[in-house]
């Protein structure tokens, strides 16, 4: 990677771009870097940490002034088994393989986790044949689930009311902001260098299989041997800045925001507590805290933009969908906490869609990556993601 140098903004020159809580760097002229990651995100961090373990020189390209303020940040920090995603996707593949590695990352790391097991719950009798099709979809995945009763539910969890469940003992929960600290000092240990503040706003091809990436409106100058696209929701519209890419290889980009609300005082649960599963999520569920402190959501709330305020009008509905499983929910216990938007690329009416992980043979740009569609369970799977790129980078 030959660089100018990359200095403090109204200050000197900067003697590392080791980027915590928002300080302030910014890229000056480069000629060429040899692998340039768009978006620090926890997936933009997995596969930055993955390709500078390979030996790559790595520079992460940030346009918030610190990381993960996205989507990687506004989820439920949730460690999923693998069980909704269709056999054989790449969701259900590396979900998987992600959750095992991630495991074993956390305990060797001492990241902050805790694998303490959800319930899929049916709140009716009417309900317990969806029980039934998402056991059939886990077993299809060989992720085991326990069918329980009514009666051993409550054994479980005696604050539920349900007429049946599925225990996953292989969810789990993690702080998700260690994490991602962890993965960035990992990247930045071996050589990787992130800089935030620093918008793509041009791409264009180049000579010698390149790509020229231009920043905060500059003209495209830095040239990347390899440029994979973590941007998230915002993965798409990246992609299209690059005018040798045709547009039918970027998909259309769909935004769904999820809500959540915090639950004043501690909820009586030891496990996570889910619903049956709506088009586009989960269903508003009850995630814990490494602390034990409950929230609920997200929800799904298809919206034309990328908006990111939580929706306080949506109380009514929460309270409604939680209490056909917590009916002892008090009034007023429930407060606005976040929200977060889903980087979707299908609507309200289409089919869910996979991980869609494109390289040149998908759409024959030399040396370009793109990431599309990586919501959940992208954290779960980051790590495994990170594994596919690295495979594909060349």
């Amino acid at each position: 990677m030959r660089m100018v140098s990359i200095v403090r903004r109204g200050g000197g020159a900067a003697g590392a771009a080791h980027l915590f809580d928002g300080s302030r760097y910014t890229l000056e002229p480069m000629d060429e870097a040899d692998v340039v990651v768009i978006g620090a995100g926890v997936v933009g961090l997995a596969v930055a940490r993955q390709l500078a373990l390979a030996g790559r020189e790595v520079l992460i390209l940030e346009a918030d002034e610190r990381f993960g303020t996205h989507a990687s940040s506004r989820n439920s920090e949730v460690i999923h088994a693998g069980i909704y995603y269709r056999p054989g996707s790449l969701k259900a593949r590396l979900c998987l393989a992600g959750r095992d590695a991630l495991y074993t990352y956390c305990r060797e790391r001492g990241i902050g986790h805790r694998r303490c097991g959800k319930l899929i719950v049916a709140a009716s009798a009417a309900e317990l044949p969806g029980l039934g099709r998402v056991a059939a979809a886990a077993t299809a995945n060989g992720v085991a689930l326990e069918e329980l009763t009514r009666a051993e539910t409550l054994a479980l969890e005696p604050a539920l009311e349900c007429a049946g469940s599925l225990l996953s003992p292989q969810s789990g929960i993690i702080d998700s902001h260690g994490y991602m600290l962890s993965l960035l000092a990992e990247a930045e240990s071996h050589r990787a260098m992130l800089v935030c503040g620093s918008c793509v706003t041009q791409l264009a091809l180049a000579a010698g299989d390149r790509v020229a990436i231009g920043v905060n409106g500059a003209p495209p100058a830095l040239k990347a041997r390899t440029l994979v696209n973590c941007a998230g929701v915002a993965a798409p519209a990246v992609a299209r800045l690059l005018s040798g890419l045709a547009d039918r290889h970027v998909p259309t980009a769909y935004f769904a925001r999820g809500n959540y609300f915090s639950l004043s005082g501690r909820a009586p649960f030891a496990r996570l507590i889910y619903p049956l599963p709506e088009h586009g999520g989960l269903g508003i569920h009850l995630t814990l805290d490494l602390a034990g402190r409950a929230r609920f959501g997200p929800d799904v709330q298809w919206i034309e933009s990328c908006d990111e305020r939580v929706d306080a009008g949506r109380a009514s509905a929460f309270y409604a969908a939680i209490r056909r499983y917590w009916p002892a929910l008090a009034d007023g216990a429930l407060a606005p906490a976040y929200a977060g938007v889903r980087p979707k690329i299908y609507s309200a009416s289409e089919p869910e869609a996979d991980f869609r992980i494109d390289d040149a043979r998908a759409h024959g740009v030399a040396g370009l990556i793109n990431l599309f569609g990586i919501e959940s369970p992208g954290l779960t799977a980051s790590l495994a993601i990170a594994g596919e790129v690295a495979v594909r980078a060349r």
